[in-house]
């Protein structure tokens, strides 16, 4: 038996700020739904590898994976053991999608987050050190899974060369087409599109929101990856330009939705998790997207 992401999964950041019954609830509809994956963000909500276990213990087939766990929150050593124990507890269903997220303006009250150098070389040392942990849990049948989340060309490299690949986040088709020729055939390219069941003025005002928490954020590897792609100062200034909002989200009905996916498929991924923006969590959009989606 191996792990089977499927074509299509969600990819969200709804379940934080609602109560776990609710979000077990969620998951095990999806799990019906038939995504073959969920994927969730790590900010000030649950924490990742817990949340992880709850999903999975709520769910029965699907892939639960983190989008990410955040490296700057656990010493190796604490990430390699959840990840060894949820990949023995749940085989083949457990996905440890890994990245940082350490910035200059960092809220107060988080306490200080040590500077540990420039991105490639940390991230290669924190999964140096994951390797070397000396773990007494037992082992699982098969080894655990890992993506990174990589934008830039020396880390998609870093993700082919040392885990089952990448994971992408904030991206247009380009992107993927770009990081596929960069990887390789053989390494996993799991895509996050984010997007909107809205006509397109009420899709706009959401999807301007969305960008700016994105564009202009620190650290600025967001966009100093749209920029490589050819975006300037005009596409990300004031919530993004038409361009930027179009390139990066998809809106409209079904089949818009669809056409976007497909997009991605034939650009080289393998995976594309569907992030619905929505104020509230979107199970209706959830289950109106599913039949389509599934199908590509």
């Amino acid at each position: 038996m191996s792990m089977n992401l499927g074509r299509v999964g969600v990819w969200t950041f709804a379940f934080d700020g609602r109560p776990m019954a609710m979000v077990r609830d969620a998951a095990a509809e999806l799990d019906e739904l038939g995504y073959g994956a969920i994927w969730f963000g790590e900010g000030l909500g649950r924490d990742a590898l817990t949340q992880a276990a709850l999903l999975l213990d709520a769910t029965e087939r699907l892939v639960v994976a983190t989008g990410i766990a955040n490296i700057f929150l656990r010493d190796p050593i604490t990430m390699a053991a959840g990840e060894r124990t949820l990949a023995e507890a749940f085989p083949d269903r457990f996905l440890l999608g890994l990245g940082g997220h350490r910035t200059a303006d960092q809220p107060p009250f988080l306490g200080p987050i040590p500077h540990h150098g420039r991105p490639l070389p940390t991230v290669r040392a924190y999964l140096d050190a994951m390797d070397r942990a000396p773990l007494l849990n037992p082992a699982p049948a098969e080894p655990p899974r890992r993506v990174l989340a990589a934008l830039g060309p020396k880390m998609l490299e870093l993700a082919a060369e040392r885990t089952w690949g990448a994971h992408p986040y904030f991206v247009p088709v380009e992107h993927t087409a770009r990081a596929r020729e960069i990887m390789g055939p053989d390494a996993l390219l799991a895509v996050e599109q984010a997007v909107i069941l809205e006509r397109p003025d009420r899709a706009r005002e959401l999807a301007r929101g969305f960008i700016a928490g994105y564009a202009q954020a620190r650290p600025r590897h967001q966009e100093e990856n749209l920029r490589r792609l050819g975006f300037g100062d005009d596409d990300l200034a004031d919530g993004g330009s038409d361009r930027l909002l179009e390139a990066l989200i998809a809106w409209g009905d079904v089949q818009d939705i669809a056409k976007r996916v497909r997009e991605h498929f034939d650009a080289g991924a393998d995976h594309v998790c569907v992030q619905v923006l929505s104020e509230d969590l979107p199970t209706r959009e959830w289950r109106e997207l599913a039949p389509a989606l599934l199908e590509l």
